[in-house]
């Protein structure tokens, strides 16, 4: 007798394949977005130890086995840019720690999509040749001080000097450079004005972004520096006519801005109390293959497994973008987001990649 019952299992995926049919982009979520970014955790591992984005005692780190490799890194790759991905940024931890990063950009370069990447800069220098080699042309530095010893207690390291010295070889090879400034209240935001000063010979962007909740970094609303607040310290330093609002472009996480007769620009990202969520065109891979529909969410979706199973990774990254929840991974105000048990539950920054 032929046995016509259908197994729980087989159900799903058969409704997988309809929904999948139904909506022929697999990266457009159930809001309207859709998906063409995305960034890829190459490594876990990170030559500083930032305290927004790194617990003090660090963080149990992945088995090298659960790692991407870099032939899985570029078939998931694939996969996105097949679907219409146009932009990869390549993340950390620290990117450059990664041996094999020479092949990654390789690799990467050969797909019709902007390959950029961000970095603390430490080690960069050793890598010009490479980047020139593979057409990355824009660089994202983290740095928070202008000040080495703020920059040795943030970063738990003594390295400010290397950091801003590479900032200057990049600007000076022409690399479009941008500096992500992650401003926290009573820390850094008595630098803001000399941050944008920055912008007066340099062509660069400084971003000025919000303090962000993750596991393990002791956030609180009272540490956050707001837009308003930005733009006091902008508005008293600067003549008004002189403050310029720039375009800002379709996607933009950040409100832009320039100084009159500078160089560079300076730029505001306030993903807690203005969130971008309604064009957000972002996804996430960690380097242990989890990919992540939202920064703030704490649900993965396990696309290496799949992949090393051999079988397609469409349906589950069709799954994870149609899960999208519409703003902040579901912390739709304020007072959700101070819930600590709604961020403690997700990864630690480093984890994440940024």
């Amino acid at each position: 007798m032929i046995n016509f019952c259908r197994s729980k299992t087989q159900s799903n995926s058969i409704e997988s394949i309809k929904s999948m049919a139904h909506n022929k982009n697999i990266l457009q979520d159930s809001h309207g977005r859709t998906h063409t970014y995305l960034r890829i955790s190459l490594i876990e591992r990170c030559n500083l130890r930032c305290s927004y984005c790194m617990p003090e005692k660090g963080v149990q780190l992945s088995p090298k086995s659960h790692l991407m490799t870099y032939e899985e890194i570029f078939e998931i790759a694939k996969t996105f840019v097949k679907h219409g991905v146009n932009k990869i940024r390549l993340t950390g931890g620290e990117p450059f720690i990664r041996k094999d990063i020479p092949v990654i950009l390789e690799k990467l370069a050969s797909l019709p999509a902007e390959l950029s990447i961000t970095t603390n800069a430490i080690i960069i220098d050793k890598f010009m040749d490479v980047l020139k080699l593979h057409g990355v042309k824009k660089i994202n530095i983290s740095l928070d001080s202008l000040n080495r010893e703020k920059f040795k207690h943030i970063t738990r390291r003594d390295q400010f000097d290397i950091v801003y010295k590479n900032l200057l070889l990049l600007v000076e090879e022409n690399f479009n450079v941008k500096v992500n400034v992650v401003l926290i209240k009573g820390f850094n935001d008595d630098e803001i004005v000399q941050f944008i000063n920055l912008t007066q010979n340099l062509p660069i962007t400084v971003r000025f972004i919000e303090f962000m909740p993750f596991d393990g970094n002791k956030w609180d609303m009272g540490k956050l520096v707001s837009y308003e607040k930005i733009m006091d310290y902008v508005n008293v330093s600067f003549p008004k006519e002189n403050i310029q609002r720039l375009q800002d472009a379709p996607n933009d996480t950040s409100k832009n801005y320039k100084i009159s007769g500078y160089k560079g620009s300076f730029a505001i990202i306030n993903s807690v109390t203005n969130p971008f969520c309604d064009s957000c065109n972002r996804l996430r891979l960690t380097a242990n293959g989890q990919l992540k529909n939202c920064l703030f969410s704490s649900t993965e979706s396990n696309l290496l497994a799949t992949l090393r199973e051999g079988k397609s990774i469409e349906p589950i990254i069709h799954k994870a973008v149609q899960t999208k929840l519409k703003m902040r991974g579901g912390m739709d105000t304020l007072e959700k987001l101070q819930e600590p048990k709604r961020h403690n539950n997700n990864r630690s920054m480093i984890t994440i990649g940024g």
